[in-house]
């Protein structure tokens, strides 16, 4: 009988541990601090001011003279690193001006670290940046149109990242989806003498519709076509365990998913599948929804940002790309 009574009224009651925030915090399984977060930065080599896109509320465009600010900045926001995209004056047909060492992105880095050496300095590699044409790679005519020459595209990349190290970069990001790219940026990065330079790999990169703010932020919008043909289907999810093992062979040090929220099954996935460091991309679609709907009163943009972060923490990223980064720190800093 008295065992009958302890399975109908159990003694331990969960909703004991929720009656104040104190005891909240205590007993909370997933946290979010602000040194969880890389805050992704777009520099303009023809700016002289920012310039707010439009479509991402709160970021903007920003010129290099304003490098060494930001870096400071950040750090004393606690954010312990960045991400950096370029925006050349002018474009090519082959991405091959973002070679250049005196391009955005190089004096971008330059300027960080010179003025806040502990900043954790991070580049996108890829050429959609730099392309009149706005696709991830070298094109060529095949009897199906255009498509993407895979190897040729792994060979600009591959010096691309040497020049980012060579400007101070402490981590190279290609997120362009060639296959073969890891081992051949890892292989250039060695035999140049920049072995310490960290690897992170765009692995798990998805076709989606939530980078359209990006596009606008970057100015790389496809001209024709889409880039389905090289990043991955949205229902496929034992493919992104290949792809991010392949990578891990490959010699990348950290793997990313990418976008965020709409894949958090395969982010969990891809934890259970490896002992490497797992990033994850919080798009400018989800960050652009989150201020929509805030903006039409529908949600608390404080409250639902930080719901989001932690769900991805939850579901294993050990550290996030966000633009939430600014105001999640002040909110985690209590301001």
């Amino acid at each position: 009988m008295v065992k009958r009574w302890v399975m109908a009224f159990p003694t331990h009651r969960p909703r004991r541990l929720r009656t104040t925030p104190e005891l909240r915090a205590l007993v909370r399984e997933t946290t979010v601090s602000p040194g969880d977060l890389v805050y992704p930065m777009f520099f303009h080599a023809g700016l002289s001011e920012p310039r707010p896109i439009a479509s991402m509320p709160g970021v903007s465009q920003l010129p290099i003279s304003h490098a060494k600010k930001w870096a400071k900045d950040l750090r004393a926001r606690g954010i312990p690193g960045v991400i950096l995209f370029g925006l050349p004056e002018k474009k090519d047909a082959e991405g091959r001006v973002g070679l250049d060492p005196n391009g955005p992105v190089p004096r971008a880095v330059r300027e960080m670290k010179e003025a806040c050496p502990e900043l954790l300095v991070m580049t996108d590699v890829c050429v959609d940046e730099y392309t009149d044409h706005g696709h991830c790679g070298v094109l060529r005519d095949t009897p199906h149109g255009k498509e993407v020459d895979n190897d040729a595209t792994i060979a600009i990349l591959a010096e691309m990242s040497v020049v980012h190290a060579k400007a101070g970069a402490d981590v190279v990001a290609p997120s362009d989806m060639m296959d073969g790219r890891v081992a051949k940026i890892r292989q250039a990065l060695d035999s140049e003498g920049f072995s310490s330079t960290a690897l992170l790999s765009y692995s798990v990169k998805y076709a989606s519709a939530f980078y359209g703010p990006f596009r606008d932020a970057a100015d790389c919008a496809p001209q024709f076509g889409d880039r389905a043909g090289y990043q991955m289907d949205p229902g496929n999810a034992r493919e992104a365990l290949r792809e991010a093992a392949l990578d891990e062979e490959e010699g990348a040090d950290m793997l990313m998913v990418k976008p965020a929220l709409p894949y958090l099954d395969v982010l969990r996935d891809v934890r259970k599948s490896t002992a490497l460091p797992i990033a994850a991309y919080n798009v400018s679609g989800e960050y652009s929804m989150l201020h929509a709907a805030a903006e039409r009163g529908m949600i608390d943009l404080d409250r639902a940002t930080m719901e989001v972060l932690t769900s991805i923490k939850r579901a294993g990223a050990d550290f996030i790309l966000t633009y939430h980064a600014l105001r999640a720190a002040e909110i985690l800093q209590g301001k």
